[in-house]
């Protein structure tokens, strides 16, 4: 950052930690753009962070020395990669999956009714973690049994992120790696005849000419894991969250189940599971009043953006009708994610499934707060439910 630049906020400090949501809306509010040591220079207006992630001609997504396939690439390199990743959530691969993730769903309820009964329980930790996981380990051909360990490696990832610690991120990146060589190794020799999940189909991409290298289905698997699982279960904690919250709108949607999907996107544009993501300027480049430096780092605040008052009308409010078109919640431009309709599937089967186990639930007793999860994550790492079983 230019010495030159003023400093407006710190991403750790206490203020922001304890409701990022009211500390971003207020950023936006007061700066617009404003200046950080840890994530340079932060755009949170709607039109704002669509003018940077829609110009990749001037905002560049190469934004580190270890390559992102294909998030953290330009074109004509980001084309490539992304025409190969994109089949992978084609409509019938997702309409393949939903029955898988209503087992799932079936079977994590089943476990949580038999364990806790009615009594409180975090729902963070026994619901939305497990859900994420194994859903993600189901799509992509990994055992269950790697649950645990993908979870507490996330958890170490986000902690380590907050605090800026360079060292713990690579060993974890290490770790990751590891994890990913067994995977691989484990279908390493299989033909093309036994594929039997998005892993080993990986496995027998090409681009241009040559097959996909082992190096770029790391990074495709760490991208899909650590972002799909993070998010996901984000997003089921922030769900059941508003939901228990407004038990009236609970029953909409239990009376209601065409109502299901915009809810669910009303919801996440209130408070999304999905912080920011990167970019940096190529050259000097000027946007809605602000100037950004060649070079300069910029990061894209998506939940500020999803609560712009100058798109959203009330925007803090839930509301049947908005136009979702404007909802960032899964990005926009060329980057937008190519997994979106696989969540969107996630997320559907597990409301029907919590809906139709339950007769209702809500928040637990006033001595089991919830928390809020702290940057890089979004939702809680903390929520304590009460579930009344149908």
């Amino acid at each position: 950052m230019n010495d030159c630049q003023t400093i407006d906020w710190d991403v750790r400090s206490d203020d922001v930690q304890r409701n990022q949501l009211a500390a971003y809306d207020c950023l936006r509010e007061s700066h617009g753009v404003a200046r950080s040591e840890a994530l340079g220079a932060s755009v949170f207006g709607h039109a704002d962070v669509l003018a940077v992630v829609q110009d990749h001609a001037r905002f560049s997504s190469v934004v580190s020395s270890h390559v992102a396939v294909p998030n953290g690439m330009d074109p004509p390199q980001h084309t490539v990669y992304r025409r190969l990743i994109d089949p992978y959530f084609a409509p019938e691969r997702v309409a393949a999956m939903r029955p898988v993730y209503g087992g799932i769903a079936a079977a994590l309820l089943d476990e949580v009714r038999q364990a806790h009964g009615g009594a409180a329980f975090d729902f963070v930790a026994v619901c939305a973690l497990p859900y994420a996981a194994r859903t993600q380990c189901a799509f992509l051909g990994w055992p269950q049994a790697l649950e645990g360990e993908l979870a507490a490696w996330i958890a170490q990832h986000h902690r380590a992120s907050l605090a800026q610690d360079r060292t713990r991120l690579g060993e974890l990146g290490q770790q990751f790696e590891a994890l990913i060589d067994r995977m691989l190794d484990e279908r390493h020799g299989l033909s093309d005849a036994a594929v039997r999940d998005a892993t080993q189909a990986l496995m027998h991409e090409v681009v241009d000419g040559q097959p996909l290298s082992r190096g770029a289905i790391a990074s495709i698997l760490r991208n899909w894991t650590v972002g799909e699982i993070g998010t996901i279960a984000a997003s089921v904690g922030i769900i059941a969250q508003w939901l228990a919250c407004h038990p009236h709108l609970q029953q909409r949607l239990r009376d209601e189940p065409a109502l299901r999907a915009e809810a669910i996107e009303e919801i996440l544009r209130l408070h999304g599971p999905l912080v920011v993501n990167r970019r940096v300027a190529r050259c000097p480049v000027h946007v809605g009043g602000h100037e950004f430096e060649a070079g300069e780092r910029v990061t894209v605040h998506w939940t500020a953006a999803n609560r712009d008052p100058r798109v959203f009308e009330a925007p803090e409010e839930f509301r049947f009708g908005r136009d979702q078109s404007r909802n960032l919640l899964y990005g926009a431009g060329i980057h937008v994610c190519p997994g979106a309709p696989l969540a969107r599937a996630q997320l559907a089967v597990w409301l029907r499934a919590l809906l139709e186990a339950t007769r209702t639930f809500a928040l637990a007793s006033a001595q089991q707060p919830s928390e809020y999860a702290q940057y890089p994550a979004m939702g809680f790492a903390r929520l304590p439910l009460m579930l009344r079983w149908a």
